[in-house]
């Protein structure tokens, strides 16, 4: 397990209760392991986070080390660490 640090932005801040908020993930997580613990603790930023067929909407954005997740060389099912930095905007407003 490990621990990382997430950053929640805009109308998502509120749901979470502050800007940063620590998950444990197994060692080898993907991001979109990330999104599902997301959306776990906080069902209600589905609307905020997923399109109509329940994927990323591609107007929210997971920004892992500056990079939007849908540029990673595996998108969704890049592996992360607690060494990477963490941000998630909701649909509309990055």
């Amino acid at each position: 397990m490990f621990s990382l640090q997430v950053n929640f932005y805009a109308s998502l801040r509120k749901i979470s209760g502050g800007k940063a908020v620590g998950f444990s993930l197994p060692e080898g997580s993907t991001v979109q392991q990330l999104l599902e613990a997301v959306l776990t603790r906080y069902p209600e930023m589905r609307d905020k986070l997923l399109d109509q067929n329940g994927e990323l909407d591609r107007h929210a954005h997971i920004i892992i080390n500056g990079r939007n997740s849908p540029l990673l060389e595996q998108g969704l099912e890049t592996s992360i660490s607690s060494e990477d930095s963490v941000s998630i905007f909701p649909i509309g407003h990055f």
